[in-house]
């Protein structure tokens, strides 16, 4: 469904606009962030604490530094809680205004180690327009509510593809699923961003859309995006 080039972007956007950002790979079964934002060497160690590396302005802490590229995580749900709770009380971070964490799909230990290991002032639900995917993410949706943790709203990702040369939309994987699933539960959508080939190509050179086409549509909404979402964290964190 577009998680980690939604959380990617995200951060990035977040720093563009001036906040000091970090971004935590939480999917420890799959660590793409590496290779979307353009770094991927071991981080350094310095005084007992783990200093993430920077790309694009984002401070990034990621599994996929730390392992093979080909070495498959198989562990069970104690080994992954404790590597999240290392990447949260063991990473020399900084003061950030925003820590943007790239979630694994489902409603499992990843998710239950992050609500239990820090205060969590939002959680953005991604899906893509079927109908298959927004179950998934309503269950999502439902997860969150559950343990406290407030959900800023929905984004729909490859909404709809724009023809470059004619401007005619087309909704190769359905219509409505995101503005449906915002309906039925009660929230916002906070973007729809469409399909863009441009950012395949750019997640798998390091160069996100937001750094590579920031002008393109699927910027634009993505920068829209990080407004609404440091807009809604106002509105739970007290100043």
């Amino acid at each position: 469904m577009g998680k980690s080039t939604i959380a990617a972007n995200l951060a990035i956007a977040l720093a563009k606009r001036g906040a000091r950002v970090g971004l935590m790979d939480a999917d420890i079964y799959g660590p793409n962030l590496p290779r979307m934002m353009g770094v991927n060497t071991p981080p350094p160690v310095a005084a007992g604490k783990i200093i993430p590396l920077e790309a694009h302005g984002v401070k990034v802490i990621s599994l996929g530094f730390l392992i093979e590229r080909d070495q498959p995580a198989i562990w069970r749900g104690p080994i992954v809680m404790k590597i999240i709770v290392q990447f949260l009380s063991d990473v020399a971070w900084g003061q950030l205004d925003y820590l943007v964490v790239d979630m694994p799909p489902g409603t499992g230990d990843a998710q239950l180690s992050l609500v239990q290991s820090t205060h969590v002032h939002g959680a953005v639900i991604v899906t893509t327009p079927q109908d298959v995917a927004t179950g998934d993410a309503l269950r999502g949706v439902k997860m969150f509510q559950r343990v406290n943790v407030p959900v800023l709203g929905i984004v729909e990702n490859m909404s709809h593809y724009e023809c470059p040369h004619c401007g005619a939309e087309s909704q190769i994987f359905g219509e409505g699923g995101g503005n449906r699933l915002a309906s039925e539960v009660k929230l916002p959508v906070l973007a729809h961003v469409p399909l863009d080939p441009r950012i395949v190509g750019g997640g798998d050179k390091g160069r996100p859309i937001v750094i590579a086409h920031p002008e393109s549509p699927a910027a634009r909404a993505l920068f829209e995006l990080a407004d609404k979402v440091a807009e809604s964290v106002r509105a739970y964190v007290p100043a």
